[in-house]
């Protein structure tokens, strides 16, 4: 049976769908930031800057050489663009020489990338444009005023905002907080997302199940996605359908979580058993949503902290869809991402599509580009049966259905959502 036999089993004609559009703004709007903490540059990677990094040291922090060379005053050097120049050397400059040289007119300081330069010199001439003598060298060519030299404050100065409040620290950022001299920052954390199994039919992957039991999938495939959405997981696995026992696992997690997930809670008497469960933890709406696969969920704020909390279906591939379209973006919009939702874009379906009435249809799908035109080109995978999760993990996209249709030609134009890339 399909999800949409099973809605259409359990759901009285003229139910109620709730919008997806309006479930997920009732979602984004519980999202809950950490407090920022202070770190480690070298823990900073991928986490958002919270503050405003100004620089207290320029950058570069004093005149130096850009290649190897010798320093000079580029008056000295002028007449080389017509016949060669020789100039004396009076001596070399290593990188971190911390020596006070000054250079003379008609002198020549021999210089290695990054040395600071000699009081007075101007330019630095490549020792390409030299016949590279030690004693007396001769210049070949001319360089003005400023060639081969990184000035003071050239890339950053003092006061200028080295990474700004927002800014994903990534590689460049954690190089230039140490060119500036920081060796902390004050980042946002990533959120905490703790993942619920429940069931009495589950069994974890590293047993045989027996009759009538299956393997606990949802646990590992949403924890998997609530890392690639940027969380710190916590994957608490399986907790039996026993009412006390799944509160008091809840009311534990919600201590130490920004978003709780629980798989299995949603639909049929089972989600009236959870729903009951936690029912003195806070609210949990269970209204159905228009969306297919996964239209039955629950979500509300439980605990002092009001944590977001959701039930989703048993089904993986349901679970995965219903953690797509509403959990994710909660998850970014908490790590304070600035838009939390993934690119859409425009793609022409390479087959028909078929969905229900009434509710979004998110269908697995393989996004192409066509190299003639670059136009998105998107191929239906599997069926629309919410069950077939061999597919999804084939699928590098969704492609999005309105709620209004329930075809979709081979031709015509769609709506698709990227999904992570392969690497």
């Amino acid at each position: 049976m399909t999800e949409r036999d099973a809605i259409r089993a359990d759901t009285p004609e003229g139910t109620d769908f709730r919008s997806v559009d309006e479930q997920l703004s009732r979602v984004l709007e519980a999202a809950v930031r950490p407090r920022p903490v202070r770190v480690a540059i070298s823990e900073a990677q991928g986490l958002l800057c919270a503050e405003e990094v100004v620089a207290e040291h320029a950058l570069p922090g004093f005149d130096q050489a850009a290649v190897d060379g010798y320093a000079v005053r580029s008056v000295d050097v002028r007449p080389a663009g017509q016949e060669p120049v020789q100039l004396p050397v009076v001596g070399e400059i290593p990188a971190g020489s911390r020596q006070p040289r000054r250079l003379q007119p008609g002198q020549a300081v021999r210089v290695a990338t990054g040395a600071p330069l000699p009081t007075l010199a101007d330019a630095v001439v490549p020792t390409a444009f030299t016949d590279g003598h030690q004693a007396k060298v001769t210049v070949q060519r001319s360089v003005p005023s400023a060639a081969y030299v990184r000035r003071t404050g050239e890339d950053v100065q003092i006061g200028d905002v080295a990474v700004r409040t927002g800014d994903t620290i990534g590689a460049a950022q954690v190089g230039l907080l140490a060119a500036v001299g920081r060796s902390k920052v004050l980042v946002y954390p990533r959120p905490r997302v703790s993942i619920i199994s429940v069931g009495d039919e589950l069994v974890d992957v590293d047993r045989t199940p027996s009759v009538g039991q299956v393997y606990d999938v949802n646990s590992y495939a949403l924890a998997a996605a609530a890392r690639d959405a940027g969380a710190e997981v916590s994957r608490v696995g399986i907790v039996p359908l026993d009412p006390k026992r799944l509160r008091e696992t809840v009311e534990g997690r919600l201590l130490m979580s920004e978003v709780v997930v629980v798989a299995g809670g949603a639909g049929g008497a089972t989600a009236d058993e959870v729903h009951a469960a936690l029912s003195d933890l806070g609210g949990i709406d269970l209204h159905r949503v228009g969306m297919h696969p996964g239209s039955a969920q629950g979500f509300g704020r439980l605990g002092p902290d009001s944590v977001p909390t959701f039930l989703i279906p048993a089904n993986p591939m349901s679970a995965l869809v219903v953690f797509e379209v509403m959990i994710r973006p909660l998850i970014r919009a908490a790590r304070g991402t600035r838009n939390p939702h993934r690119r859409i874009v425009d793609a022409r379906l390479l087959s028909p599509v078929t969905s229900t009435k009434g509710r979004r249809g998110f269908l697995r799908g393989q996004l192409l580009r066509d190299e003639s035109n670059g136009e998105y080109l998107v191929q239906p995978l599997g069926t629309s049966g919410a069950h077939l999760l061999a597919s999804l993990a084939e699928a590098n996209c969704l492609i999005n259905v309105d709620e209004d249709l329930t075809e979709v030609a081979a031709g015509e134009q769609v709506k698709v959502t990227f999904l992570a890339q392969r690497a």
